[in-house]
């Protein structure tokens, strides 16, 4: 049997410390009455300065800073990431998928934490051209996620660049550089251009980001490793990943934010057990990379159009696996449940449930000891279909990938 490192045992008991002292001393309601009144002060005398941007209005900038949006939206990673595995870029694949969940987990938590407003429409023109767009719009505003995420994908990315072709040339790093300063900048300034956040928030998002950043690149390496040969991963992993969904602030109205927090830590989860169980068979270090003799765009174009599909069709069955598992297993257990759009049939007794039928757990709302009025079912669901996603993009699709005609 594994042995249990001191640390594993010390961060799990160290969230389930914080999960309850946070329960029974109302920090949220504390920080919120702190941070919430100066932020809203913020967005509103930054509203004559979104205005004079905005008095730029151009279509072409509509559909840039559009674009430069998506770019870090669950579309966009759902979508890339697996490319990243297939083209032999395992190690910036892992990397990336769990640094946008460590973003998508820090990012929403202060959103929900500090529950400030975006800028008020109207006056403010809000740009929102994609169904993405939309629903982030429901979200709080401050700090930037857009902002956050960019900060943390660029500084990654350079970083893996820099060491992927082992540059030594001081003005190719400055290039590198500046890159992701024009790449950072023009986000911030899309954001509130599109009216979607006001100043302040873009300049939380660059903090933090920047935080989360220079925090990351010093431990990624150790993370790796634990991944790849460390002990007790999968149990590990499963642990945190439950734990993070229980030590999530209650908002002051319910946002998405919480259903995105779910998604992306059930897609790490699935990174992380696939490629623990799978490493040296599909993402060791040798392996045949893009634009390689061994893996040519060609071969390369095939992978693609044999796993996207693979991945829909388990992502498919897992929802609906879930959706017939789940509320069996809380029946069982007698925990009351609900559903906000995936099981129609669960209907809401009460009035009350009905109007709160989107309202995200408390600190320790979901803990069997201190159990909610029900449960929405819809969290384990997305948490579970996500996880499944990304486990066949790493585990199960390369499985097919030597029985491709070259």
């Amino acid at each position: 049997m594994e042995s249990v490192h001191g640390w594993q045992v010390i961060s799990v008991f160290g969230i389930l410390f914080w999960i309850l002292m946070s329960s029974f001393l109302n920090l949220t309601q504390k920080i919120r009455c702190i941070t919430q009144p100066w932020v809203t002060r913020q967005v509103i005398n930054e509203t004559p300065f979104i205005l004079r941007i905005q008095g730029a209005q151009h279509g072409f900038l509509d559909a840039l800073f559009s674009t430069l949006s998506w770019v870090v939206s669950v579309p966009f990673y759902t979508a890339c990431l697996p490319l990243l595995f297939w083209s032999g870029h395992g190690k910036l694949g892992r990397q990336l998928t769990l640094l946008m969940a460590l973003c998508n987990y820090i990012g929403n938590v202060i959103k929900d934490l500090v529950s400030a407003p975006r800028p008020s429409c109207p006056p403010i023109r809000k740009v929102t051209a994609t169904k993405d767009e939309k629903e982030s719009a429901l979200e709080y505003g401050f700090p930037s996620s857009h902002t956050l995420s960019t900060v943390c994908l660029s500084g990654c990315l350079l970083q893996y660049v820099l060491d992927y072709i082992d540059c030594g040339d001081d003005s190719l790093i400055l290039i590198g550089v500046a890159i992701a300063c024009l790449f950072v900048g023009l986000m911030g300034f899309g954001r509130i251009y599109l009216g979607m956040h006001s100043p302040i928030d873009v300049i939380g998002g660059l903090v933090i980001g920047l935080v989360i950043l220079r925090i990351w690149l010093m431990v990624h390496h150790h993370v790796d490793q634990f991944i790849l040969s460390g002990q007790n991963v999968t149990s590990y992993w499963v642990t945190l990943s439950l734990l993070l969904l229980f030590a999530y602030p209650t908002p002051e109205f319910p946002t998405p934010s919480f259903e995105y927090h779910a998604a992306f830590t059930g897609a790490a989860l699935g990174i992380v057990i696939g490629v623990q169980q799978t490493y040296l068979q599909f993402h060791h270090e040798n392996v045949p990379r893009l634009f390689t003799p061994q893996l040519s765009l060609g071969l390369y174009m095939r992978r693609m159009a044999v796993g996207v599909p693979i991945m829909l069709i388990v992502k498919l069955c897992i929802k609906n696996l879930s959706k017939w598992v789940l509320p069996v297993v809380c029946n069982t257990l007698g925990i009351p449940i609900r559903s906000s759009s995936y099981i129609p049939a669960i209907t809401v007794k009460t009035a009350d449930e009905k109007n709160d039928t989107k309202t995200q757990p408390g600190y320790l709302s979901m803990i069997l000891l201190f159990p909610p009025d029900s449960f929405d079912v819809d969290t384990g669901i997305r948490f579970c279909q996500y996880a499944g996603l990304s486990w066949s993009a790493v585990s199960l699709v390369p499985c097919l990938f030597p029985h491709l005609w070259r």
